[in-house]
C-alpha cells in the first residue's frame, strides 16, 4: 500500500550540489571553475544579458531605417456564404446579429464582409467595410451595402 512515508525520488533523480573552492583534490579548488583574472572570476559580479564589455552593442550599432507603421486594424471576418447559410429570410445584418448567431466573436473589432461564395438571398448588410467581390455579389442578388463609420 502507497502512503506519504513510504515515497522515495526515483534512485539517480537527486544529486547533491558540486561543492567548489575546497581544495585541489576535489578538481574544483584553485579559482574553483572561474578561471584567472578578468570580470567574471570576481565576486559579485552581475552583467546584463547584452552587455558587450563597453563596446557599443549592436542594437546601438546596426542602422535604423525603414518604417513602422502604427497599429493593424484586426476585423471580424464573414463570407457571403456564411450569411446566405445561415439566415434563411432577408433580414438587416449587423455585427449585433451576427455574434447572436456566433459568425463573429471579437467584441471590439469592425466587421468586414468577404466575397467567398455564393449568396442568393435580398439581405441589407451593415458593416464597416465589403471587399469588391462581396459587395458585387450581395448587389447582383438585390441586397444593400451600408459602410458604417
Amino acid at each position: 500500500m502507497m502512503r506519504l512515508n513510504n515515497l522515495k525520488p526515483t534512485p539517480g533523480s537527486k544529486k547533491n550540489r558540486q561543492r567548489v573552492g575546497r581544495g585541489d583534490g576535489s578538481n574544483w579548488g584553485g579559482t574553483a571553475g572561474r578561471g584567472h583574472k578578468g570580470q567574471h572570476s570576481r565576486k559579485g559580479v552581475s552583467v546584463r544579458h547584452h552587455f558587450e564589455g563597453g563596446q557599443t552593442p549592436t542594437f546601438r550599432r546596426i542602422p535604423k531605417k525603414g518604417f513602422t507603421r502604427g497599429v493593424k486594424v484586426e476585423f471580424n471576418v464573414v463570407n457571403v456564404a456564411a450569411i446566405d447559410e445561415t439566415f434563411e429570410t432577408p433580414v438587416e445584418i449587423t455585427s449585433a446579429v451576427l455574434r447572436a448567431n456566433g459568425l463573429i466573436g471579437k467584441k471590439e473589432a469592425p466587421l468586414k464582409i468577404l466575397g467567398n461564395g455564393e449568396i442568393k438571398k435580398a439581405f441589407t448588410i451593415k458593416a464597416e467595410k465589403f471587399s469588391a467581390a462581396a459587395k458585387e455579389k450581395i448587389e447582383a442578388a438585390g441586397g444593400v451595402c451600408t459602410v458604417i463609420e
